[in-house]
């Protein structure tokens, strides 16, 4: 069977869509570099695991590689790792960008490389992490905005590359989502009515919201679709917010 290797498995959202897919009887790879908790959630599971340092692509396909080779092919990814910065452009240091772009770009860009060797000879799907920042200006997100602008334009040109091999590339746009990452935001009752208000639906997403569009990106009957920036933002993206 092949497997689907999810990258950042442990977090919020790569953990709710572990437990969809697996759920659907699908085999997968976690994939982290915390390993207590790869080991916690690969036991709940029933689900192998493998620790990489992901800001390391060498490490990553070596990773990927050998677990491809044990358990029969991987046909997926998933790149769950992301970060968050909100600060404006003039009080982020150099370090803070570095970051910022290290998590969120090279990591995607590092899977896009991995993968498209993993996935040449018999084709597959990639889905990356973008943000509905990327594509609309809000205020103090100018690192992160530019980091998954990033992704955006690397997915595209990705999807271009590799579509002869039939490896589709396709990027997730969330708004705000309910995560550990997002936490300090939305337990705070102010910021958390402001940030609602600021999705033309009047509320924030929840991981499963996310992981349920992954899923269905995943499936081979969407086998159609690539190059795509699909937002799951309430509107946030594109829409006038309530008032």
């Amino acid at each position: 069977m092949s497997t689907i290797a999810i990258l950042g498995s442990t977090g919020t959202i790569g953990s709710v869509l572990a437990r969809r897919l697996v759920r659907n009887g699908l085999q997968l790879l976690l994939v982290g570099r915390n390993e207590e908790k790869l080991l916690a959630l690969s036991r709940e599971l029933d689900q192998p695991f493998i620790k990489v340092d992901l800001t390391s692509s060498q490490s990553l396909e070596e990773g990927l590689r050998e677990a491809a080779e044990v358990g029969g092919g991987i046909h997926a990814l998933v790149n769950c790792i992301g970060s968050i910065l909100l600060k404006p452009a003039h009080t982020t240091t150099d370090e803070d960008f570095r970051q910022i772009v290290e998590t969120n770009l090279f990591t995607a860009f590092a899977t896009i490389r991995v993968g498209a060797k993993l996935l040449r000879e018999q084709g597959g799907s990639i889905v990356l992490f973008a943000s509905a920042a990327a594509e609309i200006g809000i205020a103090n997100h100018e690192a992160i905005a530019a980091a998954k602008a990033g992704v955006i334009g690397l997915a595209r040109s990705a999807a271009a590359t590799y579509a002869s091999s039939n490896i589709r590339v396709n990027v997730v746009s969330p708004g705000l989502i309910r995560t550990e990452m997002t936490r300090r935001i939305w337990e705070n009752s102010a910021s958390a009515t402001a940030s609602a208000h600021m999705h033309a639906l009047g509320r924030l997403g929840e991981p499963e919201h996310v992981a349920s569009l992954v899923d269905w990106l995943l499936n081979p009957e969407n086998e159609w679709i690539t190059g795509q920036v699909i937002g799951i933002d309430g509107g946030l993206g594109h829409v006038l917010s309530r008032k």
